[in-house]
C-alpha cells in the first residue's frame, strides 16, 4: 500500500492546477529538466522550455481541465498514470474542447520529490 509521501498524484494535481492558472513559476519544479510532451492536438513533441513560454506568453490557454478518472502503478523510483480528462481553453484565441486519454510519467529527484518527466496526450474521438 502507497503512503501519502509515495502517491504522486498531489504533484499531478499541482501540474493541472498550474496550467489553469499559466502559473509557469509553479510548472519549473514540478517539471524536470528534460521533459518532454506528446501534444495532445498535434502530436509534436514539445520540449520543457517551449513548453513553458506559451503557457507563459498564455499563447495556449488551459480554462478548465479536469480529472475524469486516473490510475497509478509504482516502479521503485518513478510512477506511470494514466487517466482521462477533459479541457476547455484556448489557442492563439481559438476555443478548443478536448477530451482526452493521457500517460504521465514521474521520477523522484534525489531530494525525494515527484517530479513530471514525460506527458503524452491522445484526443477521444466519439
Amino acid at each position: 500500500m502507497m503512503s501519502v509521501d509515495d502517491d504522486p498524484l498531489p504533484t499531478e494535481d499541482a501540474f493541472f492546477d498550474a496550467l489553469v492558472q499559466s502559473d509557469v513559476e509553479s510548472l519549473e519544479g514540478l517539471l524536470a529538466d528534460d521533459f518532454v510532451i506528446v501534444d495532445v492536438m498535434r502530436g509534436a513533441e514539445v520540449r520543457r522550455g517551449p513548453f513553458l513560454d506559451v503557457i507563459a506568453s498564455r499563447q495556449v490557454r488551459f480554462v478548465a481541465l479536469d480529472v475524469v478518472e486516473r490510475h497509478v502503478r509504482r516502479y521503485g523510483e518513478s510512477a506511470v498514470v494514466v487517466g482521462r480528462t477533459a479541457m476547455l481553453g484556448d489557442v492563439d484565441g481559438e476555443p478548443f474542447s478536448a477530451a482526452s486519454r493521457y500517460t504521465h510519467v514521474f521520477a523522484r529527484t534525489p531530494a525525494g520529490e515527484w517530479q513530471l518527466v514525460s506527458a503524452q496526450g491522445t484526443p477521444i474521438v466519439d
